[in-house]
């Protein structure tokens, strides 16, 4: 069975904005460690529209960063699930509109043979949380305070405890923190 891994950058008062961090090679280089071992990503609306405003660009037009130009490949072919109610259509390479999470749909699809499914939208990560579909959390927190923004956990209202695997320091200052949930 495939891992559904919620993969997620926050500061640190937990907030979620890819936006508010600037990673460093090293942290490029594990993102696209991770991308290298998934082949399906999650997203819903906002993510998505995020990352369509981003990479499919950069693949066209490749920066001459190695690190981000790879991960903007990876990003560009690897086949992602949009949940959205909103969306009337997907039009980057290799993406999917679903209008709602289904429980047995998403284990149907960790039963597939294949690499990781990542989930990378807090809202998404929030539903998956809920319905107990996430086997690893890896939470990457990064040495910022923000203030204000979108608690990765906002609606949460069950306790949900988690047991830490390991977790692993970067050289400029995030720390990326595994999780697997206590029941499994």
């Amino acid at each position: 069975m495939r891992k559904l891994i919620a993969a997620i950058n926050m500061t640190l008062d937990g907030f979620c904005d890819h936006t508010a961090g600037n990673p460093d090679d090293e942290l490029m280089e594990h993102y696209n460690d991770l991308m290298r071992n998934a082949d399906t990503l999650l997203y819903g609306r906002i993510t998505y529209q995020l990352m369509e405003s981003c990479w499919p660009s950069l693949v066209k037009k490749p920066s001459g960063n190695k690190l981000d130009d790879e991960f903007a490949v990876l990003m560009d072919n690897i086949s992602k699930i949009v949940y959205s109610h909103t969306l009337e259509n997907v039009d980057w390479k290799n993406s999917t509109l679903k209008r709602e999470i289904i429980k047995e749909e998403i284990l149907t699809l960790k039963e597939k043979a294949g690499k990781n499914i990542l989930a990378g939208s807090p809202s998404l990560i929030v539903e998956l949380t809920k319905l107990d579909l996430i086997d690893e959390y890896q939470l990457c927190v990064n040495p910022t305070i923000l203030g204000k923004g979108l608690p990765l956990f906002k609606n949460i209202n069950d306790r949900v405890d988690l047991k830490l695997i390991k977790s692993k320091t970067f050289g400029a200052g995030p720390i990326m923190l595994y999780y697997q949930p206590a029941n499994k």
